[in-house]
């Protein structure tokens, strides 16, 4: 594995671990045998290396809010199963975004983080007219990225086929979001 990628891994594992202020050059370079130097070589700032790794999650959530936004949208039932695959597969950066994306607002990247948080919100926000519609959303979306951001301490991480916590994650996100006429938006 090339030295950029393994210093984007071993950077995630720390700031995932021990939180990205306390998160040092100095300790990735260590972890991974080389000099800081070479670490402000291939990341001129630790700022620059944490918008490296969560860069792809947010233009992938994007993208599929733009969907949305333009071109008539997703059916509800395709935007479930396109927000848990993409949850899925940023299932690494997803909890470093979840834990520590409010208090790192500050850092660009972050702040990028919680404002597409906010156009989700606000896209279902519009999409639903009741006060128990809105909950529903909240605690569906949020629900599903604290689970997959706690997913060691709930026992989900490893021991489970990520086919299974697929299945069952649409499954119940079907359930509190698309009506019965799976052609609702």
């Amino acid at each position: 594995m090339p030295l950029h990628d393994d210093l984007r891994a071993i950077a995630l594992a720390e700031f995932a671990s021990s939180g990205y202020a306390a998160t040092s050059l100095q300790r990735i370079a260590d972890l991974a045998g080389t000099s800081k130097a070479s670490v402000l070589y291939h990341f001129a700032s630790k700022e620059l290396l944490l918008a490296d790794i969560v860069s792809p999650a947010l233009d992938d959530m994007e993208r599929l809010i733009e969907t949305l936004e333009h071109a008539g949208g997703l059916r509800r039932a395709d935007f479930v199963e396109q927000f848990v695959d993409l949850l899925l597969r940023h299932s690494e950066v997803v909890p470093l975004v979840i834990n520590q994306g409010a208090t790192l607002d500050d850092v660009p990247v972050m702040h990028r983080a919680t404002e597409i948080m906010r156009r989700v919100a606000e896209l279902f926000r519009l999409a639903s007219g009741s006060t128990m519609e809105k909950l529903r959303f909240g605690v569906a979306f949020g629900g599903v990225a604290y689970t997959l951001a706690a997913a060691e301490r709930l026992g989900l991480s490893g021991e489970i086929p990520i086919d299974e916590v697929r299945s069952a994650l649409l499954l119940i996100l079907h359930d509190l979001l698309v009506p019965a006429e799976s052609t609702a938006r």
